[in-house]
């Protein structure tokens, strides 16, 4: 009859819609409570005890349930390094990858694999960002798709170069033999960083990688420039670039480092009006004698002007210096700040327009002879300076503009060293122009007295991100990918990309709209070589699909260094002249630049990602790569397939101190991963292990800095360890249990073991969409507040008493075996991709699997929708809210000690408590169970006979089922009065009818024993 009325409310139960929120906030509100004064303890815990002798304790010992497990609750030392490693074997981490390769799956998921840097040992940024990947790769593996990932390592370029033979202080070395050097330089690296990304878990086939200087990659790569060449989209020209003078090579603004504190000797400089405009004719009595007046941060570009620019529209004066009678030309609304700075009163004698200037021509102070016009340009500003603006094409890009628009000289004086040439004259020739070089220009503008001020200026300006070392602008015949061309369809291919977090979106559009053009050539050895030829006389290249086709075969089959192996006749056979309409091959010699590396790493989507869609379900990178791979991949690709080669960007912080500083080896802040899995000298580092470092990584704020040290990794470190307080407790409790045999169908569960599954399905979807978003932290937080609030605070301490007390094989113990069971399973699934080698460690002592299967390869988080029981979760959440008052009614007391009585009026809460405890009293229902007292009476009215020392308490639970069809705001009373019965010596209930007496279950059970 029982068990006929509870699947009859079972079924009224499995009709009724969703929750309300009311109801779920008075359940949080209960275990928040229950988590207060209920935590860790078991029913008859607490409170004030009769004495139990040693033997009464030890006579029924072996009668309970207790948990066992060989799990340990910690790994330290020595002993948590050889355990992850012989999870890593013995678990197949390295042939995990190549087996979900060959399984058969629905959906293939791609991450692109942006390629580190092949020029040091791992460092905490390869961690995040590896780790990172790995995460998410795992989940993805895990619910069933086919992970594409191929690891690969950036290794060409001058920082590899330079570290190869600058610590060695070789020179003189042909360019084969440069490069040999950077070959064994880069594979060391990559030896090393490989090790590392292995021992941190990360999932790939090490076997087969990528790297840009194999023979396929570069042939691709050429593939991809011969495409961009025949679309006009790359061309030689002689342009104005950042150039390193420490590194002797032209360099993309991807490649720059902005110092903020850089110190340049800033000057004003009078340049003398010696052919007025036509328009100010008439104010020529006014005008004899001014001069315009200049600010520029670099001195050294004096000799190279060609022009002053000004601003159209804007308003501009000739004032007269109180001090000295010196008639200047200036920015009406800069004057102000002129006559402060000058120290001096400035009466304004003439104003008018910019336009009104159009035709005038100044003396050179510096060139004998040399007049330079006065020209209209749109970037002049008045944020500093004059408003008139200093223009020297050779050296600026704004000013090569301006050249371009009026057909002015871009001779270049400074050479590759970054020293003036004879061009400068005899008093500069050979100085440098940063340091003497500026010093001698300044002397002279004192000289002929156009020296109007001096000032230190504190600015930020471009550096070499390799040497550390300043930069020059100077124009250079270079290789070039005009970008301008590709912007618009760049940005519009954006528009259908998702970034995490979305505020990099702006970045990203504002970093592409400054680059008009990409300087794509290097003057280095190290590198795939430019595939052009020039003509000895004329100098006109040679490059077209049959010479870059014929270069890209050889450079699959042999590798790149055969540009410099082979003869030119070899390179350029008869077929490819003939068919490229060219002379003999004598004519040519070949070229000498390689490509800049961010075009190597920029067509990785070719050489890796193959056909037919080129294209990655997402990249993962640091904010740095706005500027860098994530650019240049988006125009490589969109320039030949009309497409960004992504379809998601995750953008990610970068790895800084505890203290918020970027790590610094003078700084001594430096925290290398290698230390934090296997321990340092330092008593504050011990050996945390792999997972540690990537609790770090999932648990932090990725779209920000991201900060670590002792601090965090000692956090990181407590965290699972009371994870693993969690699963030990799981485990010895599902000791003996076998749930493909002794599991309980759900329809036969007690009703809070059917809830805990409710909330295990809700659970397991915040997991599910917050690992998608790419929100490990998220997923740390939901498993942290399941496993303290609904488990530890709620569950655990409400089911100690039928998992240690009931007959082994009973239904109770069953069915929440059968809970606990799935929720093991269900945590360890959800903290597998964070933290591999606990989960496969839990899997290894969890029920219920072949032997030999691994987590891995067994799938995702198991949720039915029959564990969606919404009406259920109005009664259990009901209780919870009748319980909340219960011990609010006892602060600090032990609920076991009392009974307590529940009045309900007829109606739906009184049906919803009745399908948890059918009889009028009882001591062993699950409302007695979820009430963790005594006795639980349920009536519909409180009883008139009350004893004195009764406490009475009052509460309503609102009801919202189905879409709110169902709304029902009930009362309750409760009355708690202190429990006559005694306490069973073996189960420690107050159950018993006298202290030496056990309750009538316990009795039962032992006599079966």
């Amino acid at each position: 009859m029982l068990l006929c009325r509870v699947s009859a409310v079972s079924q009224t139960l499995a009709r009724w819609g969703q929750r309300s929120h009311r109801g779920g906030g008075l359940l949080h509100r209960a275990l928040s409570f229950s988590s207060s004064r209920c935590h860790g303890v078991s029913p008859g815990e607490g409170g004030a005890q009769p004495a139990e002798t040693d033997s009464a304790r030890s006579r029924y010992r072996d009668t309970v349930l207790l948990p066992r497990t060989d799990f340990p609750l910690k790994l330290t030392g020595q002993r948590l390094l050889d355990r992850e490693v012989e999870i890593q074997r013995e678990c197949g981490f390295a042939d995990l990858y190549s087996w979900q390769r060959e399984r058969k799956a629905k959906k293939e998921f791609c991450l692109h694999d942006g390629p580190p840097y092949a020029n040091g040992d791992p460092h905490v940024g390869h961690a995040l960002n590896k780790i990172l990947k790995d995460i998410h790769n795992r989940f993805e593996m895990l619910r069933g798709r086919q992970v594409h990932y191929i690891p690969g390592w950036d290794c060409h370029g001058l920082p590899i170069e330079l570290k190869a033979l600058g610590d060695l202080g070789i020179s003189g070395l042909s360019p084969l033999q440069i490069r040999q050097k950077a070959r064994m330089f880069a594979e060391g690296a990559i030896a090393r960083q490989k090790a590392a990304f292995q021992r941190w878990g990360v999932m790939a086939d090490w076997d087969q990688c990528y790297y840009t200087y194999d023979g396929a990659y570069e042939a691709a790569q050429l593939n991809v420039f011969q495409e961009m060449h025949s679309k006009g989209l790359i061309f030689q020209g002689y342009k104005p670039v950042f150039w390193s003078p420490s590194s002797r090579t032209a360099l993309a603004e991807a490649e720059l480092e902005y110092n903020p504190g850089h110190v340049s000797r800033a000057i004003y400089a009078a340049f003398p009006l010696m052919t007025l405009p036509p328009k100010m004719a008439s104010e020529s009595a006014s005008l004899e004698g001014v001069s315009i007046l200049v600010w520029t941060t670099q001195p050294w570009t004096i000799p190279a002007n060609e022009a002053i620019c000004y601003m159209p529209n804007s308003q501009y004066s000739v004032v007269k210096r109180a001090d000295s009678s010196q008639l200047l030309l200036m920015a009406t609304e800069r004057t102000a700040n002129m006559a402060a700075l000058l120290g001096t009163e400035l009466q304004t004698v003439h104003t008018f327009t910019g336009s009104q200037l159009e035709g005038g021509f100044c003396r050179h102070p510096t060139v004998p002879d040399k007049e330079v016009p006065l020209l209209p340009a749109n970037h002049v500003t008045m944020a500093k300076g004059t408003g008139l603006v200093h223009t020297a094409p050779a050296h600026g890009m704004e000013d090569y503009s301006v050249a371009s628009q009026f057909n002015l000289s871009v001779e270049c004086m400074v050479n590759e060293d970054g020293k003036f040439t004879e061009l400068a004259g005899p008093e500069l020739q050979n100085l440098s122009v940063m340091t003497e070089g500026t010093d001698k220009v300044i002397s002279m503008l004192k000289e002929c007295g156009a020296l109007v001020k001096e000032e230190q200026c504190v600015h930020s300006y471009p550096y070499d991100w390799r040497t550390k070392q300043p930069v020059v602008i100077r124009p250079s015949k270079q290789w070039f990918i005009n970008t301008a061309s590709l912007k618009d369809k760049a940005k519009e291919a954006l528009q259908k990309v998702r970034i995490l977090p979305e505020s990099a979106r702006g970045s990203l559009l504002v970093m592409l709209d400054r680059r008009t053009y990409w300087c794509i050539s290097r003057q280095r050895s190290w590198g795939v070589p430019i595939p052009v030829f020039y003509h000895r006389e004329t100098g006109e290249a040679l490059i077209n699909k049959h010479t870059v086709s014929h270069i890209a075969t050889l450079f699959k089959e042999k590798g790149s260094d055969c540009w410099w192996e082979l003869p030119v006749e070899a390179l350029l056979p008869p077929e490819v002249l003939k068919k490229s309409k060219a002379g003999p091959v004598t004519d040519y010699i070949r070229g000498e630049d390689v490509l800049d590396i961010w075009f190597d790493s920029g067509a990785s989507w070719a050489a890796v990602l193959g056909e037919p869609d080129y294209r990655a379900d997402v990249y993962v990178e640091g904010k740095d790569q706005l500027g860098g791979w994530f650019q240049s991949s988006l125009l490589t690709s969109v320039a030949v397939k009309n497409k960004a080669p992504y379809k998601s960007l995750v953008v990610h912080g970068f790895a800084v101190s505890e203290r918020g500083e970027k790590m610094s080896k003078s700084l001594g802040n430096v925290i290398d991963p290698d230390v934090v899995i296997n321990g340092g000298q330092d008593p504050s580092m011990p050996a945390y292990g792999a997972d540690v470092l990537r609790w770090w990584v999932a648990e932090s704020n990725i779209f920000s800095e991201v900060h670590i040290g002792p601090t965090a990794l000692n956090s990181a470190r407590e965290s699972i360890i009371k994870l693993r307080n969690t699963l030990k407790f799981l485990l010895g409790n599902l000791q003996g249990f076998d749930p493909r045999t002794q599991a309980v169908d759900p329809k036969q569960m007690h009703y809070i073991d059917q809830y805990m599954l409710h909330l295990l399905r809700g659970f397991s979807i915040k997991v599910t969409d917050a690992y998608s978003e790419f929100d490990a932290g998220r997923v740390i937080r939901v498993l942290q507040a399941f496993i303290s609030r609904d488990l530890s605070s709620f569950y655990f301490s409400i089911i100690k008493d039928r998992l240690y007390c009931d007959p082994e094989d009973s239904l109770g113990r069953r069915s929440c075996q059968t809970a606990l069971e799935e929720i093991l399973d269900g945590v360890t699934r959800s903290i597998a991709p964070i933290l591999p080698h606990l989960a496969e460690e839990v899997y290894l002592h969890a029920p219920g699997h072949p032997e030999g299967e691994t987590l891995f390869k067994s799938g995702w988080i198991k949720s039915s929708p029959v564990w969606r029981q919404p009406g259920l979760e109005e009664a259990v959440e009901g209780a919870c809210a009748i319980r909340d008052s219960f011990l609010s009614s006892i602060p600090g007391k032990n609920a076991a000690q009392y009974d307590l009585t529940i009045a309900i009026e007829p109606g739906l809460l009184f049906e919803l408590m009745e399908s948890l405890q059918e009889e009028p009293t009882s001591t062993c229902s699950q409302l007695a169970e979820l009430m963790m007292v005594a006795r639980v009476n349920l009536t519909s009215e409180l009883p008139r006979d009350l004893p004195s020392d009764a406490l009475l308490n009052h509460g309503t639970f609102l009801i919202n089922l189905e879409g709110g069809v169902i709304h029902e705001d009930s009362a309750y009373s409760i009355a708690v009065v202190p429990t006559s019965a005694a306490r069973c010596p073996r189960c420690r209930r107050y159950t018993a009818e006298s202290a030496d007496c056990l309750c009538l279950r316990c009795q039962t059970i032992v006599s079966q024993t």
